[in-house]
This record gives structure tokens, sequence and C-alpha cells, in this order.
């Protein structure tokens, strides 16, 4: 900063400024400026703090992240964090560079997200030792679950008996209010009935009632949102995923999505947790239409990262149908994203594969036409309400292995060849790929925990035995062996290649409905990858002269080895077969950003 402002004063003047916009129609308003020094203190932030140096890119081409929950993988006797430890140590150094850890916190309820307890690690899984050494190896990514908390959280106990703290942290509505216009993830009723010392109330719950909604029209929610932070900051968590963060304010009559109030509590967490650390990294997690999606970005003032929801339904249906057409037209519409920022990219999650960030992308025939193959692979919908009491879908749930097993003919002998294609294409894609681990491992659906639970989005969650799991990945003739030795291969043949940096600039290719491809291209040093897959199950040509490569230089795929001499040439991709056409250059390790 100037000399006229120090960076104290600026990052003074930065949380008045958000916080005017938060709480200016809220009783609030008048208090902003006392709340200012509360957060500050509530991070620790000291008067020598620095401001952090916009556009900065804390991140490489050999980032990738593994998606797991902390009790995937078990072994009798022994801590499940433990044992998550052991297998990063043993199966992903040098291809993953950090780990997302589902909710690790005591829950009730949603596989970790009806949060009991935000500051403790549940003790059925381990401790904050046992994360701070998963940190102290690779990024740690944990989630902060802002949105609601479980229905027997002491705030909510509180919130029950008029005492504090809670008393004041839930939002409350009046059933005869018109919440029609609310946008809604799930079938359940919106308002809870609960009674409180006070009275009936009213609790707002979008996700179900186990899940209650926070004020955050109330400063002290915030306050306590920013000390939670502080303290994922202490043991070592570097990447903060905001869960369903789009649903955070509550305004009735409006959707209550993506509200400006929203987007401004967004924009309040950067600047204080860039300030505590600078390479920390938020990632907004709004599973909605594409451009709201989108808006997360902001003016590069608000998230790092946003997920990339409409890439897993419309790469699943391009390998379903044989067609890219939705999935190029929808790539060519993208903006790249802006020093500073870029997209995390996976293809399946803990969660389903997402429905509403397709909508306007792909037609109702279309739709219906993906639900009934995946319905046929084993996979199961859940559904959303409309107003009026209609219903549409949300999301499948499904293991990706399933989902990808044939096309919408039915199975076929492709599953594999069509699963690590959709891979190869979404490690080359601008933006930092995250690996869900039963991905990593070709789990399949696991109807007998679907049935078990009652839940349909169980089916992919399974918990391997650890015995069992290095069995099979000690056997040759093992799929899940197969499937995790061609995705770090991937994985290890990306990280080596500057074009593949998350913000490397990126151009979609036009080679027609069986062909999808696009191009990377970096700067320093100079690198060029044509990035092609054949997304159908029958052989296809492809013309070098269509890529207009440049004769000056020799080219080769990076994933066959294969050279290409004559840029004239036509080569024969076979069924789902992606080749990485790059310049040969001399590659040098660079420092990440």
């Amino acid at each position: 900063m100037g000399s006229a402002q120090s960076d104290f004063e600026w990052l003074q003047a930065r949380v008045q400024q958000h916080l005017e916009v938060i709480y200016a129609d809220t009783p609030a308003a008048a208090s902003t400026s006392e709340l200012v020094p509360q957060l500050i203190q509530a991070m620790r932030l000291q008067r020598d703090v620095a401001t952090p140096a916009p556009g900065r890119n804390t991140w490489s081409e050999r980032d990738a992240l593994l998606i797991t929950y902390g009790d995937s993988l078990l072994a009798p006797g022994e801590k499940p964090l433990h044992t998550l430890k052991r297998f990063l140590d043993a199966y992903t150094k040098g291809v993953i560079s950090g780990v997302h850890i589902l909710p690790f916190y005591p829950w009730t309820s949603d596989d970790g997200f009806a949060v009991l307890d935000y500051s403790s690690v549940n003790e059925a899984l381990g401790d904050w030792d046992d994360i701070g050494e998963i940190a102290a190896s690779c990024d740690l990514m944990a989630d902060l679950v802002i949105n609601h908390c479980s229905s027997r959280s002491a705030w909510f106990e509180n919130f029950l008996r008029d005492e504090s703290p809670g008393r004041d942290y839930f939002f409350t509505a009046d059933p005869a209010q018109d919440l029609s216009a609310v946008v809604r993830p799930r079938t359940s009723p919106l308002l809870r009935t609960v009674e409180t010392v006070r009275g009936p109330r009213h609790v707002w719950c979008t996700f179900s009632h186990d899940q209650v909604d926070l004020d955050f029209s109330n400063p002290e929610v915030l306050l306590q949102f920013v000390r939670i932070v502080r303290l994922y900051l202490d043991r070592g968590v570097r990447i903060f995923r905001l869960d369903a963060i789009a649903f955070l304010w509550k305004i009735p009559g409006t959707s209550c999505l993506n509200l400006e109030q929203t987007h401004e509590v967004v924009r309040l967490l950067r600047t204080l947790i860039e300030h505590a650390r600078h390479d920390a990294i938020l990632i907004t997690e709004t599973n909605i239409p594409n451009l709201e999606n989108l808006s997360y970005f902001g003016n590069a003032n608000e998230a790092h990262c946003v997920y990339n929801f409409s890439l897993p339904p419309l790469l699943i249906n391009t390998l379903l149908t044989g067609d890219c057409t939705y999935l190029r037209q929808w790539l060519m519409a993208m903006p790249p994203a802006r020093s500073g920022t870029t997209f995390f990219n996976f293809i399946a999650s803990h969660d389903g594969i997402g429905l509403r960030p397709v909508e306007g992308l792909l037609s109702d025939d279309e739709l219906a036409a993906l639900l009934g193959a995946l319905q046929r692979f084993g996979g199961q919908v859940s559904w959303r309400a409309l107003e009026g009491g209609a219903q549409r879908p949300y999301e499948v749930n499904i293991a990706l292995y399933d989902a990808l097993q044939g096309t919408v003919r039915g199975p076929d002998s492709w599953a594999f060849a069509r699963f690590v294609c959709a891979h190869a294409i979404m490690f080359a894609l601008e933006g930092i790929p995250g690996l869900y681990i039963h991905s990593l491992l070709g789990t399949r659906n696991d109807y007998q925990r679907m049935e078990h639970t009652g839940h349909n989005r169980a089916i992919n969650r399974h918990q391997w035995q650890w015995s069992e799991l290095e069995a099979q990945l000690a056997d040759p003739a093992s799929t899940h062996r197969q499937v995790m030795l061609a995705l770090e291969a991937l994985l290890r043949l990306r990280g080596a290649q500057p074009a593949f940096h998350p913000n490397a600039a990126q151009f979609t290719l036009q080679l027609g409905s069986a062909l999808f491809g696009f191009s990377r291209h970096s700067q320093e040093p100079a690198q060029q990858i044509f990035c092609i897959s054949n997304i159908t199950d029958e052989p296809r040509l492809l013309s070098l002269l269509d890529l207009s490569l440049p004769e000056q230089a020799e080219w080769e795929d990076l994933i066959s080895g294969e050279r290409y001499p004559d840029p004239d040439q036509s080569l024969q991709l076979e069924p789902y077969q992606t080749v990485w056409i790059s310049c040969r250059v001399t590659l040098t390790p660079r420092s990440p950003g």
C-alpha cells in the first residue's frame, strides 16, 4: 500500500465496506464499526499484516486433489484417519498434491454435513493430531459447513432454551409468508416447527429437518464462523470449501439463492483469510445453473475457485451418446478464469451427478434420455421441489464407473476405456482436477450400503476394508488396480506439462460430433498440447491437418509416445482413445504459481 495508508488501515477499511453491504438493511447496520475490530481480532491479524498481492496463482500443473471421507478406508483396530494417511503415503505420493477430507467433525446426519461441533474431530475418525499429520504432508482442504448445522448441536439446544450462544443463531419465518419463490434442493418441507421456551418457532431447513439454517443477519453468527476459520488455519487447512454457500442469506419473498449479501460474505471471508495466509484458497460449492455458478468468481475478489458443476453431467452425456455437441458448445462459451482464479474440475464426488447445472444446456428430452440410461445402470434419482408441489430431478446417485458402463443403448465392453477417457478429458481442462477416491479405485455401486442407510447417495459412498483393498491393488488382473494405474499415469504426465497449468490458455477445437478436442497453451516455457478424444464406441480418423500444427515443431502423443513427423498424416483413434499431442520441448522444473 502507499505511505498514506498502511496495510492494516486498508484492511480495516475493506472489512468495514464489506460489512456495510452485508448489513445495510438490518438492525446491525448501526454497529458495523464495532464489528470490524472483532473480526480482525478473531482472525488474529496484527498491525504489521501484509496485504496479499492481487491476481497471484498459488497453484500449478502439479496440483490435483483427492476427495474422500475420513472413513472411506477401514482397518481393524486403527483410526480411519491413520488408514487414510497410510493410503496417501503408499499410493498417491507424487501424484496427488492435496486431499479434501469431507466433514470430519462430530455429526448427526447427511454423512457429516449436519455438524454437531465445528471445533472437534469426530472421535470415530481420529483427532486433530491425525488431521495435522495429513496437512503436514499435502495440502488439506476442509469443509466450512456454513449454511446450517445439526438440530442437536449445542447452538440449537440453546436456541430452544433461549440461551447464548445460539439464542438468535437460526433463521425463522412465519408460515403465513409467501415462500413460493424459494429455490429448494430437496422435497422436504422448508419450515420445521419446534417448541422453544418462547413458544412455537418455525425454523428454516433448506436441506433437511436435521440441518437447521443459520441466520447471518445476526453478526454474532458471522463472528463465530470467522473464529472457526482461524481454528482450521491453525490446524493446517489451506483450502476452504464453502458448502452450500449459495443459500446463505434469506429474504422471504425472494428466491433466497445467490443474494448480494451472500456474495459479500464470500468477499469478506476472502479478505480475512488471504490476510491470514496468503496462499489460502476459497472454493465455492454451488450446485446451480452455470452462469449463476460463475458469478462466484466476482471480479476476481470472491472465490479463488468454483466447482465446475456443469462438467460431470455434460461429459457423461457426451460419452453415453457418442455426441460431444453440447459439451463443445458449453466449453466454447466458458470464459477463461482471470489470473488469481481458476476452476475446480471434477466428474464424481460424494454427492450425485448434479442436474441443475445443465438447465438451459440440455433439452428435457435429452435429459430424460440421460436419466433413463443412468437408471438402467443402477442410478437413483433424487428430486427437488418446485412451486405448486411439482418435482424436478436434482441429481443422479451412482458410482461413476457404473455410470460409464455403456451407452444409451446399454452396457458394453468399453467401460474401462470410457472411464479412462472421461478422466483424460477432465485432467487436461483449464483448472485444478479433483478426483473422488472411488473414481481413483474404480469402485462400483454399493447397493447394500444404500439399502442399509436408506439414502440414495450412499450408493457412491462405499467403505473399503484395508486388507481387501490392498489385495485388489496388488492383483494385476483387478480392475481396481488397472484403473488406479491408468489414472495416476495420466496425472503424472499432466504434472510435467506447463501447458496444463490451471490458467494456461485454452481453445476449443471444431472436429465434429465424434471427436472432442481443445488445445492448451503455456507461455513460459512455451508449449502447446492438442487434447483430442474419440468419444464413441467406433474407431475414428483424425487428420492432423485439421489441427494446423506448425511444421517447424516435432510433435508426439504424450500418452502413447507415438511421434508424428508428418503433419499431413491421419491417425486412427480407437474407441474412447485420447491423445495429448504436444510439441516436443525440454521441460525444466518450475516453482508453483
